[in-house]
């Protein structure tokens, strides 16, 4: 596959799965952006990843992390910089899911959004985000424990294979 068909087609679902994480679709467009730019410039290493879109969602994430550590030394936050209100249109994501998701810790959101929104399997989730498959597992189950407790049906456990 070259880099403009795997942009095309994998665009959409690493921009949710980065949308999940920060909560704000201006931002995420924006780190999704940048990630995209940094695989084109990798893409003989990056098409042969295992998992080119994890890849992408992982740099974005970073990408955040950085962002965030520069403006830190910039300015002060106050506690609420990190969980931006809901936009008023997330296309493909439910604005109350989204509301949910926001609300659970940034490494459930995570897990979340790469096993579901990015379909990887949990030995693949785990290699993304640095941690042991067992940690995705707890963590995707506190998720799924958590969206049901409020109402929210992910799926059952089978479908969102904790």
């Amino acid at each position: 596959m070259d880099f403009q068909e795997f942009y095309r087609a994998n665009r959409d679902p690493c921009l949710r799965a980065v949308l999940v994480g920060v909560g704000d679709r201006q931002l995420a467009e924006d780190l999704v952006a940048e990630a995209f730019a940094r695989a084109w410039a990798a893409w003989p290493k990056v098409s042969r990843h295992p998992a080119p879109r994890a890849w992408v969602v992982r740099t974005a994430n970073n990408t955040r992390i950085s962002w965030w550590r520069r403006r830190r030394r910039e300015t002060a936050l106050d506690d609420a910089a990190d969980v931006a209100a809901a936009p008023q249109s997330d296309r493909g994501v439910d604005p109350a899911l989204l509301g949910l998701l926001r609300q659970l810790p940034q490494r459930q959101r995570e897990v979340i959004a790469y096993r579901v929104f990015l379909d990887l399997d949990t030995d693949a989730t785990a290699q993304a985000l640095g941690i042991a498959p067992g940690t995705v597992k707890a963590h995707l189950s506190r998720a799924v424990a958590t969206l049901r407790a409020n109402h929210i049906l992910v799926g059952n456990s089978s479908e969102a294979r904790p």
